[in-house]
């Protein structure tokens, strides 16, 4: 059983350093990350645990989602943000004397003489097919403006923009962020983009994202940012040899349920990008967050008949052991079956699906239902380490100061 230590969670205690001290201008030659609409921080946890960046500031909106930001890294022993967490709505931010405290912070870390990157993805229901569909005239749509609008104010040397695929392949949403992208372009950045999927790089799940990325041109701690260096950017720097013919595999189909049966181990598969694999992985049954689990109100009833890897339903998919997982966008009438067991998955086995780290615990603190949005709203942690990756090595190939 991994044990977790207790923390303050209170709101009071997530607060934006008003005051820097000396140390906060000394360089620890890290790549300084302002991080928004953090959530639970797995895109932050893999530019942690890359090793080239330091998170120097945290701004989510959502309480619960803070909050298991803060317990985790307090449980994995990772430093707490140089300047702070901020709740606010990110709005604020634009509006005077928010704008000013994180431009001067933004500002201490460029001082500093390494990149400062922006790293975000900005609520998504509103450009997701399954979502609201309004766009960018939607609440959560219109905060992808704001995003992009402390880009342009603010020019850190990099940032990254993460969002579901409908933005990228819907029509109606395609014009507005092909509109962003000319946005950006003013502001002197040099973008690349591409639609990635996180079983590509180790997590098993087929989840798509759309992956923004530009680079400050007149930077002052970055070199040779030119069209031509842009064009070569290493997206697929740690993407599998076989990421394109993954799908295609003879992946097994549907197997009748029965509860804790056994099915042998299938022959020239990617193990490793499985369900059982990442359960066993993560020593799912002996994590805090095995215990976190809805218990059916209606009986088992409905749980039995549902065959094991029978995952094409609107909902109550149960996956397949030796398969990967559909997204796991819990919270969302998005409910997954244990592949041999006749309940829902528990906190612990979705982390496993987010392939998170087995030291990664959401506090038991806070509500059932809050849990499961915190962890399907992340971006898988693999995906994240790989970006954190592409990015790193591209400053360090083009040469940083």
């Amino acid at each position: 059983m991994i044990n977790y230590i207790e923390c303050n969670l209170e709101p009071e205690s997530f607060q934006v350093c008003e005051k820097p001290t000396f140390d906060l201008y000394q360089t620890d030659d890290k790549i300084g990350i302002f991080s928004f609409f953090s959530g639970a921080g797995f895109l932050d946890l893999g530019f942690e645990t890359q090793g080239k960046y330091a998170i120097r500031f945290v701004n989510e909106y959502n309480l619960p989602f803070m909050q298991t930001y803060r317990f985790s890294r307090i449980n994995m022993g990772i430093a707490e943000p140089t300047y702070g967490y901020s709740l606010a709505d990110i709005e604020w931010m634009l509006e005077g004397k928010f704008l000013k405290k994180l431009k001067n912070l933004v500002e201490i870390e460029k001082r500093k003489g390494q990149p400062v990157g922006f790293i975000g993805g900005p609520p998504c229901p509103d450009f997701s097919v399954g979502g609201k569909n309004k766009g960018q005239h939607g609440e959560n749509g219109k905060l992808t403006n704001t995003y992009i609008e402390l880009v342009c104010l603010l020019k850190p040397d990099f940032f990254l923009f993460e969002n579901v695929k409908g933005l990228y392949r819907t029509v109606k949403h395609r014009q507005f962020f092909e509109e962003m992208k000319v946005k950006l372009e003013n502001a002197g950045y040099l973008l690349t983009e591409r639609l990635t999927n996180a079983l590509w790089y180790g997590a098993p799940q087929d989840r798509e994202r759309i992956l923004l990325i530009g680079f400050n041109q007149k930077s002052d701690r970055l070199n040779n940012i030119t069209s031509q260096s842009i064009a070569q950017f290493p997206w697929s720097l740690t993407e599998r040899n076989d990421s394109q013919t993954l799908k295609d595999l003879p992946w097994p189909e549907q197997t009748p349920f029965a509860e804790g049966s056994r099915l042998s181990q299938p022959d020239n598969l990617p193990i490793e990008l499985t369900v059982e694999y990442w359960f066993q992985k993560n020593s799912v049954e002996n994590h805090p967050n095995f215990i976190h689990c809805f218990t059916p109100r209606a009986g088992l009833k409905k749980f039995q008949v549902i065959q094991e890897g029978d995952d094409k339903k609107k909902s109550y998919k149960r996956l397949h052991r030796w398969r990967y997982s559909p997204t796991a966008a819990y919270g969302n009438n998005e409910v997954h079956l244990h592949p041999y067991h006749a309940r829902r998955l528990n906190v612990a086995e979705t982390l496993a699906i987010q392939s998170l780290p087995k030291e990664f615990i959401v506090p038991p603190t806070i509500p059932l239902s809050a849990m499961f949005k915190t962890v399907g709203n992340g971006v898988p942690y693999m995906l994240s380490k790989a970006i954190a990756e592409s990015i790193s090595s591209f400053i360090s190939t083009t040469g940083a100061h």
